[in-house]
């Protein structure tokens, strides 16, 4: 990575660099794009089969419909019953 690419990402950031530091940083910079490109090279295919081998789905519980809870029954202690709850404001 070159001084002016460090200079330009600087002013972005409103970032203050000396020369010495704007050379480390460049240095820095172009370790971690080169690590990157390592990374990039990983292969991360997905597979079903290897990637779910614990899941067994004979284990899952069988799901089963259930009536909900009345309005009014959840609603009875709450501040207003508008079908809504009143929480205290937390945001000015």
């Amino acid at each position: 990575m070159n001084l002016e690419m460090i200079a330009y990402l600087a002013e972005l950031g409103k970032l203050n660099f000396t020369p010495e530091e704007m050379k480390k940083m460049a240095a820095d910079m172009t370790s971690i794009i080169n690590i990157m490109d390592t990374v990039k090279e990983i292969d991360v295919e997905y597979d079903a089969e290897a990637d779910n081998k614990n899941v067994y789905l004979n284990d899952l519980r069988e799901d089963i419909s259930a009536e909900s809870f009345p309005t009014e029954k959840i609603l009875q202690n709450a501040v207003h019953d508008e079908n809504c709850f009143v929480v205290p404001k937390v945001v000015e």
